[in-house]
């Protein structure tokens, strides 16, 4: 398997973690009182979003030519840590 092939799978795998934590955040929402609902939903809103261009950076990066893949992998490593501190946020707003 190459390089770009493992990164693909590792990406792949944390975007479907990315999705089981969504879903856990979505669960919390739908048992809050109605005001603070509306607030989750659209923090949640924002992180489907995230979620959605991780997987459209990902499909660019396994159609991209061997020698860009590496400089998108870097690109997507930044995404990648704004994602989860953007989830980090929600989740603790969530408390």
């Amino acid at each position: 398997m190459s390089d770009r092939d493992e990164y693909v799978e590792k990406m792949k795998a944390r975007i479907d973690q990315w999705s089981a934590d969504l879903a856990k955040l979505e669960a919390r929402s739908r048992e809050a009182e109605a005001d603070m609902r509306a607030k989750y939903d659209e923090q949640i809103k924002e992180l489907r979003d995230e979620r959605e261009r991780a997987e459209e950076r990902l499909k660019e990066l396994q159609r991209a030519s061997e020698e860009s893949w590496k400089r998108m992998r870097d690109g997507m490593e930044s995404a990648w840590d704004d994602m989860v501190r953007a989830f980090r946020d929600a989740s603790d707003r969530f408390r």
